[in-house]
């Protein structure tokens, strides 16, 4: 009876309804086909403020020499490479550490190349954020980018990244959001209409860059996210809108 309960249960694909047991798999196909071109749809889709967007999140995040951070859902490793220089993964004495985690083999693959080629020493590990594969307390930061939308239980996510953190620990998230008013008609003639074309032209893959658009419809808005944060255990929660809210960045402390 159970089990046929759990089949039952539905969420969103984009604006599809499916079953939650085939939700990872669809998001999987979707992040596959895209890896080979994702960081050029990246700055493509973004103006290149996807790389200022970073930047910020790891000025953001107060992490210093010899800490240790997780990436997860980090993909082709911008991230990673960027924590990996203000930790000192490449010190001699007190070096931190970056943890490059994701679901999709084909991202993570991207990534890890990227990180062999920079030659930085990076672990990266194929994983589950709703199951992560490390011990409480682990890190001093954890952060995910552009990934959280994607997943199909997100309040257990964001306990996992709660568990993983040690006391005082913070969490960023930088996510899609919520763009200010008077801009919604112009993001969204951009988001349903240009987006998908940009995939069809750069990545031949019209179909999965109009789920990535409305994915982000979907995401919980910066008000929604920031009470999800603090349902999870998260203390001094805060966000900061980036662009008119296209992005926004959330900061939380545990406690």
């Amino acid at each position: 009876m159970q089990q046929n309960t759990e089949q039952k249960k539905t969420t969103h694909f984009g604006f599809d309804t499916v079953a939650e047991a085939d939700k990872q798999q669809k998001v999987g196909e979707v992040f596959h086909s895209v890896a080979q071109k994702y960081d050029i749809m990246n700055d493509v889709m973004s103006a290149g403020m996807h790389r200022l967007w970073k930047r910020f999140a790891v000025d953001v995040s107060g992490v210093g020499q010899g800490d240790q951070v997780l990436d997860i859902a980090g993909g082709s490793g911008d991230l990673s490479r960027l924590f990996a220089k203000k930790v000192g993964t490449q010190a001699a004495v007190n070096p931190g550490t970056v943890m490059l985690t994701d679901i999709n083999a084909s991202m993570l693959g991207v990534g890890r190349d990227r990180m062999i080629d920079a030659g930085l020493n990076i672990p990266a590990t194929q994983c589950n954020a709703e199951h992560l594969p490390f011990a409480d307390e682990s890190f001093d930061c954890v952060i995910v980018a552009f990934g959280l939308r994607n997943m199909t239980h997100k309040e257990v996510a964001l306990r996992e990244m709660q568990r993983v953190l040690k006391p005082g620990g913070r969490l960023l998230v930088l996510e899609f959001s919520k763009v200010w008013q008077p801009l919604e008609k112009l993001y969204d003639t951009y988001s349903f209409k240009l987006l998908p074309k940009f995939g069809k032209w750069i990545a031949n893959d019209e179909p999965s860059y109009r789920y990535l658009a409305e994915s982000i419809r979907m995401h919980p808005d910066q008000e929604t996210l920031k009470q999800m944060m603090h349902d999870a255990g998260f203390g001094k929660v805060d966000y900061y809108n980036l662009t008119a809210g296209v992005v926004a960045l959330h900061k939380g402390i545990k406690i």
